[in-house]
């Protein structure tokens, strides 16, 4: 069975090596993440009821952050939250683990009263979860990346109408 909970801070040196873990073997990976996880974690940015983790036997094993955004156009600011990193390490990927933690968080932040969650990733695999092409709203990236791998999940509609521009990440993605 798999746990999912809040991490605490005695959890952060096992997330530390879940994340690393988790990203070793990865070729779009720049072999950072766990050091972006930990300037997140001291960063305005940082929502730690959105910073969860998966256990396994008591085990962790998975882990999954979603940090504030903005989404920006020349006429106004809408707050969002993006998906980053996810992990889960080698041997229980393919076992319902990131599956998990991502229904976990986004169930969360809907009851955070988040409006959307933007994340760049795997073109096919964030579409089970309801994300659709983020440009599908007019929402880019603050980078260049293919249209098919930045997508939006949109938690309030109502709220979310009119929602347009680039998405501002926490500088601390860019350090």
């Amino acid at each position: 069975m798999i746990n999912i909970r809040c991490e605490l801070e005695k959890d952060y040196n096992i997330v530390e090596n879940v994340v690393k873990g988790s990203f070793k073997n990865e070729e779009f990976s720049d072999k950072d993440e766990h050091n972006l996880v930990n300037r997140l974690r001291n960063s305005k940015e940082y929502v730690k009821e959105l910073a969860l983790l998966a256990e396994v036997n008591e085990e962790i094993v998975g882990y999954s952050l979603l940090t504030k955004i903005k989404i920006k156009n020349k006429n106004e600011s809408r707050e969002s939250l993006a998906l980053a990193p996810v992990s889960v390490l080698p041997e229980y990927q393919k076992k319902g683990v990131g599956s998990t933690l991502i229904n976990k968080a986004i169930e969360k932040a809907k009851n955070l009263g988040y409006t959307s969650i933007v994340v760049l990733g795997h073109p096919n695999y964030y579409l089970k979860f309801g994300f659709i092409n983020a440009s599908e709203f007019d929402i880019k990236p603050p980078f260049e990346v293919p249209d098919d791998v930045f997508k939006v999940l949109v938690l309030d509609e109502e709220k979310f109408k009119g929602t347009s521009g680039v998405v501002e990440y926490s500088s601390v993605f860019f350090e």
